[in-house]
Parts: structure tokens; C-alpha cells; sequence
């Protein structure tokens, strides 16, 4: 299994918020946003500090196993039976084809940290959970994804959630994916749901790992959350617990991701998630005709709790209070906004996990190393500017000078003369020869942008190649892990999961840059 990997700071790759960057760094100002930071050492306090009853988990392994009715060689979903078995969980929502190439990484960094985790507590089992958002109602959001250098469109007129939602159109647009797509292909040709087609991919690409897929738009397991659906619909407690702690991170100076709402719920049902709002004393459900007093809903809680939905504010809830669970991986968007929702788990009493970031990567592939290479390149540089890397690659490889850094600093030392000279004739000079001098420089480097702009077009063979690598890198301007798609990279490589699992490192919280 040949490959290289090369790890870069996270600082040094300009693409993280600096809340992020100062949670990863252990800002002291940070620590009481939080419960234990991600370290080894630190998940046996997690273990000991993660309350979940038999009965819990009697429901999770009977939910799970319908979940995974005719699916062959089940993963041991009977482990979480076990009163020593915890979980590691990433989600996302329902992309067509797995969506971008961070989605997979984030199921490989769960299951690498079980594995660390089981390591390092021999007594303990680990079992990694990829949560579907299957709730979610934001088609726009996952009907496309970029293969090939092209954008793949699932046009549905469907509404409602995502995962209750038919496949039809997908098996004929993995036709046109080549042959790394035939898993896509088959998943979406056997299962009537979107749900229930990631399950059957996300099994054939993870499932000897360990991996178990779980779908939380289920009855039982929303009848073990209903405690805190009446309570955020009758008393809004998220409300004034999340405004609070979001004010606190953006007095530090940060940016904050999620605002909540007074109620934190949507109405479910076949091809609707709207919104619940408390209007004159009645629960509503926002375009439509659909509402309830306060012991209608009350009684609706009890006796259909699949009809409740939480929104991003208490999924997170949701999920600690369902799962034996020790930590949650996320990207560098998710991880910050769960910053704001500790004094919700504080109030309910429930543990808050350890936040994780995903492993980072670059898949460098023959073209995009052919090309580094023949630019004689370091990998890293990718991540400069193109007109840095531009500049850079002329004042290496041009036989011309082009820059004007010495005559700069030799019209300073004229300047400083002249400047003392006006002086002793007449102060009031000094003012006209510093105007003087300001425009001099103004066209000293007007005339170095032209040069370097002549020059750039000795080399435009070279320059184009820079232009392809970047684009390489960073498809339309953003990091290739969050727009291209995991297909035509297995279509390079058919080990490709089984590379990266060996690449990355869960705890090292570094950018991986991988030669494939």
C-alpha cells in the first residue's frame, strides 16, 4: 500500500476561523465552553462522567436492527447492549453519492479513534456511529455534488425530509459516474429511501470497520427525548441558555454559527418540516393550517414523538441522550457552534462530549504531483495565492531581474538627501518633496508590476500549469476536500478507503497532505 503523507499546521493552510484555531490551540479563554479537550488521557473521565441506562440501550439496539433489516453481515450492533460499550459519533446530512470528500473523512476519523480509544482502554468497547440527518428539509443543500470536474444534479421535485425521500433518478445518474459508482448505483436500485440507501453504501464502504448507521427519525428513540421536546416547547429553556453563551463567545471577539428559537422543534410528517411557533396561546406550524393547544400537543408528544424534529440547537441533544456516547467529530464549522450549547447539556444533565475536528486532507494525485514536480514545487505551497505562487516561481526560475527591491531603497537614500536639503533651504519644502517622493515610488512599482507582468508571459506555459495546479487543489476556489466527490478518487484508486484509514490520525490536528 504505497502512499505519502505530509502534515501541515492548521494555521498554515488559511482556511480556519480563528474560533476554531484558538479552541484547537487550548485558549484559556475557551475552556469553560467546553468539558474535555480531545486527548487521550482525558476519555476515561468522559467514561466515568457518561450516565446510560439499560433500557436506553435495549431501545437503541432494537431501533438499530430494524434500521438494518436486509442488510448482510450486520455490524455487531449487540455490542451496545454492553454496559462498557461507548460510541464515537460524526453526522451530516443525506449528499447524494456520499456528497464532498470531507463526509468520508469524517467516518474514517470515528473509526480510527475507536480503534485508538479500544488501545488505550483495553476494558472498554468503541463503537464509531455515523448519524444520518435524515430530518433535515434542505434539498438545495444535497441534490448535487462535483465528480470529474463536473457538477452532478438530482433534480426532485420532493419536499419534506430528506431521508424519507424516494431515489428515484440517482441509479441512472450513477450511470454516468463510471464503475467506482456501481456501490452508489447499486444502494440507490434497492432501497426506496434516501435514508435507507446511505445506510447500504455507508455498509459497503465502512461496515467491515465497525461502522453502524443510524437513522434518529424513529419513534422509539424519539419517545426516549420527549422529556425535552415538552419542556423546550412549553418553557423555551434552550432559548435564553444558548443567547447567553453566544453573547459570551462574541464579547471574546468570535463569530458564532447558530441562533436558537424560542421553540427549538419542526413539525414532521411525509413531505413537510415546518416549524413549531406559540401564537395567542396555540402551538402553529408554520404554512400550513396545522395547530394545537397546549395539551393537544402535549398528548402528541406522547403518542407520536416521530412528529418532532429538533433543529440544529438540540440535535445535539438529542444525540447524547440516544447514544452512549463519548465524543462528536465535526468539521471546522460544527465544532465551534457546539461551543454555544454547553449550558443546554448542563440544564438537561447530560454529559457533553469531547468535540473533535475531522482529519483534513488534499488527495495529491499523479496529475497534480506531475505538475508540482515539473514546477519544482513543495507541496505546501499549494496553499499560497496564485499570484504569490506566481512571483514566487519568476524571482526562482527567471534569468531577469525583475524586481526593483535595490532601486526602491536607493530613491529612499535620495529621498532622505533631498528631504534634509528642502529642510535647510526651506522647511516648508519637506512637505512637497515627501509628495514627490510618495509618486516616485508609486512608479517604480507600477513599472515592477509591468515588468513582472512581461516576464510572466516569457513563461506562460509555466504560469498555466500553476493556474491548473491551483485549480487542482482548490476547485473553484475552495479547498478540494469540500467540493469534490470521493468517486473519481477511488476510480484512481480502488484501496483508497483503506489508505486513508492507514494515513490519518484521529488526535493530530494537522492538515493531511496525501500522495495517492
Amino acid at each position: 500500500m504505497e502512499y505519502h503523507c505530509q502534515r501541515l499546521p492548521l494555521t498554515q493552510t488559511g482556511a480556519f476561523s480563528d474560533l476554531f484555531l484558538d479552541y484547537m490551540s487550548e485558549k484559556p479563554e475557551l475552556q469553560n465552553f467546553y468539558s474535555e479537550f480531545p486527548k487521550i488521557e482525558n476519555f476515561k473521565k468522559l467514561i466515568d462522567a457518561k450516565s446510560f441506562s439499560k433500557n436506553k440501550r435495549e431501545v437503541l439496539v432494537s431501533s438499530l436492527k430494524k434500521q438494518y433489516e436486509g442488510i448482510n453481515k450486520l455490524p455487531n450492533i449487540d455490542l451496545l447492549n454492553e454496559e462498557n460499550t461507548f460510541t464515537v459519533t460524526t453526522g451530516h446530512q443525506l449528499n447524494i453519492f456520499s456528497g464532498p470528500l470531507y463526509i468520508p473523512f469524517k467516518i474514517i476519523t470515528i473509526i480510527n479513534l475507536t480503534q485508538e480509544l479500544k488501545k488505550a482502554n483495553p476494558d472498554y468497547n468503541f463503537v464509531p456511529i455515523y448519524w444520518m440527518a435524515t430530518e433535515d428539509h434542505d434539498l438545495e443543500e444535497i441534490q448535487f455534488t462535483r465528480a470529474f470536474s463536473n457538477k452532478v444534479f438530482w433534480d426532485t421535485p420532493q419536499t419534506g425530509a430528506v431521508g424519507r425521500m424516494n431515489t428515484n433518478g440517482l441509479p441512472e445518474l450513477a450511470n454516468t459516474l463510471g464503475k467506482s459508482a456501481d456501490i452508489f448505483r447499486k444502494a440507490y436500485q434497492e432501497n426506496d429511501t434516501l435514508a435507507g440507501a446511505v445506510r447500504a453504501y455507508m455498509h459497503e464502504l465502512f461496515g467491515e470497520y465497525g461502522l453502524i448507521t443510524l437513522d434518529a427519525d424513529d419513534r422509539d428513540l424519539k419517545a426516549v427525548f420527549s422529556e425535552v421536546i415538552k419542556s423546550d416547547i412549553l418553557e423555551n429553556k434552550a432559548y435564553d441558555l444558548v443567547n447567553g453563551q453566544t453573547e459570551s463567545l462574541e464579547k471574546l471577539g468570535y463569530k458564532t454559527q447558530i441562533s436558537a428559537r424560542e421553540i427549538n422543534f419542526f413539525y414532521l410528517e411525509e413531505g413537510l418540516r415546518e416549524r413549531i411557533v406559540k401564537e395567542d396561546e396555540r402551538y402553529k406550524v408554520l404554512n400550513t393550517e396545522i395547530e394545537f393547544s397546549k395539551d393537544e400537543i402535549l398528548k402528541l408528544i406522547d403518542t407520536e414523538p416521530e412528529r418532532f424534529s429538533p433543529n440544529v440547537v438540540l440535535r445535539p441533544l438529542y444525540e447524547e441522550v440516544i447514544l452512549p456516547n463519548l465524543a462528536y467529530i465535526g468539521g471546522p464549522s460544527e465544532v465551534p457552534y457546539w461551543l454555544q450549547l454547553k449550558p443546554v447539556f448542563d440544564f438537561y444533565k447530560e454529559s457533553f462530549p469531547a468535540l473533535i475536528p475531522r482529519n483534513f486532507g488534499l488527495l495529491m494525485d499523479d496529475k497534480l504531483k506531475g505538475i508540482c514536480q515539473k514546477l519544482t514545487i513543495d507541496s505546501e505551497e499549494i496553499f499560497k495565492p496564485l499570484h504569490v505562487l506566481e512571483k514566487e516561481w519568476i524571482e526562482k526560475n527567471s534569468q531577469n531581474e525583475v524586481g526593483l527591491s535595490v532601486e526602491l531603497k536607493q530613491l529612499e537614500a535620495l529621498y532622505d538627501s533631498l528631504l534634509q536639503k528642502a529642510g535647510t533651504i526651506d522647511p516648508t519644502l519637506q512637505r512637497t518633496t515627501e509628495a514627490f517622493q510618495t509618486k516616485s515610488v508609486n512608479l517604480l512599482e507600477r513599472l515592477e508590476k509591468k515588468l513582472r507582468r512581461a516576464e510572466k508571459r516569457q513563461h506562460t506555459d509555466s504560469m498555466n500549469q500553476l493556474a491548473k495546479a491551483k485549480e487542482l487543489a482548490f476547485p473553484g476556489g475552495g479547498l478540494q476536500e469540500r467540493k469534490e466527490n470521493i468517486i473519481p478518487f477511488l476510480e484512481k484508486r480502488s484501496d483508497l478507503i483503506s489508505v486513508l484509514i492507514e494515513a490519518f490520525d484521529p488526535l493530530d490536528f494537522r492538515f493531511n497532505l496525501i500522495n495517492i
